[in-house]
C-alpha cells in the first residue's frame, strides 16, 4: 500500500484527512497521518522491501467510540497490523487516539 492509498481509505471516513497537519485545524472529528519510521526487510545483504509505520491520529472533543470504530473499521480492511494510544491534550480541550499502524511495502 502506498501513502497516497493511505490518504484515500482514510478519506472514507468522511472526515477531513490531512498528513502531518492541518494549516487550520477543521472542527473534529478529523485525522491526521504521518510516517513515524520505517524498517527495512533485508536479506543477503540486499534490501527486499520495507515495513512502513504510520501513526493515523484521531481528533476529538469528546470520547467518541463511534469514530474510534469508523476509523478501525477502515484500518482493519486494510490488513494492517495496529496498535493505539489515547491521550487528552487540555490545552487543544481535543481528545487525541493514535493508531501507530504497520505497511508492508515489498520491492
Amino acid at each position: 500500500m502506498t501513502q497516497a492509498e493511505l490518504f484515500t481509505l482514510l478519506k472514507t471516513t468522511l472526515y477531513p484527512v490531512s498528513y502531518h497537519h492541518f494549516t487550520t485545524a477543521p472542527t473534529p472529528p478529523y485525522i491526521v497521518y504521518l510516517r513515524a519510521f520505517d524498517n527495512n526487510i533485508f536479506s543477503d545483504y540486499k534490501v527486499h522491501g520495507k515495513f512502513k509505520f504510520y501513526q493515523v491520529e484521531l481528533y476529538t472533543t469528546k470520547k467518541d467510540l463511534a469514530a474510534e470504530q469508523k476509523l478501525e473499521a477502515v484500518l482493519n480492511g486494510i490488513n494492517s497490523e495496529y496498535d493505539v494510544t489515547e491521550t487528552y491534550i487540555e490545552s487543544e480541550a481535543l481528545y487525541q487516539v493514535i493508531y501507530t499502524i504497520k505497511i508492508t511495502e515489498k520491492f
